[in-house]
């Protein structure tokens, strides 16, 4: 078996985007429980599709029949993708987290970029994606019939 620290994949490249949809285990932080919110119908299709989807928020009891976490430290197991929604301003402390549980890759959905996040993921080892999509990339490479 190979112990080895996979190198990051470069920011946005192929083999990140490839990296962040073959995790198994996605910690949505910001996942809201009102289907009108962004992070809502990411969650639902990520879910429908196999993945493990964990809700990271505070102020909700559970999403999508997933108890919710407060924060990434509070989820109890191995986490692959950490997808943000939440302000790009606010990604630096969330990296931080990210590095913190283990995850392997961070993901900031589509409209939140913050290069010191990335930076951070980055020099800790984490493949990063930013201002994606992970509904319209899984879509993209696995489309329906």
């Amino acid at each position: 078996m190979n112990h080895e620290v996979q190198t990051p994949a470069p920011i946005n490249s192929p083999e990140a985007i490839e990296r962040g949809l073959a995790g198994k285990t996605v910690a949505i932080v910001g996942l809201s429980s009102r289907p009108g919110s962004a992070s809502f119908p990411v969650a639902s299709y990520l879910k429908s599709q196999g993945y493990r989807v964990i809700p990271v928020n505070p102020t909700e009891k559970s999403v999508l029949g997933e108890v919710s976490y407060p924060s990434l430290r509070d989820i109890p197991e191995k986490v692959d993708v950490v997808d943000v929604f939440r302000r790009s301003d606010l990604t630096p402390a969330i990296a931080a987290e990210a590095i913190e549980i283990g995850a392997d890759v961070l993901w900031m959905q589509l409209g939140i970029a913050n290069h010191k996040a990335a930076q951070l993921a980055r020099d800790a080892g984490l493949t990063v994606v930013m201002n994606r999509c992970m509904k319209i990339e899984h879509t993209a490479r696995h489309p329906h019939p």
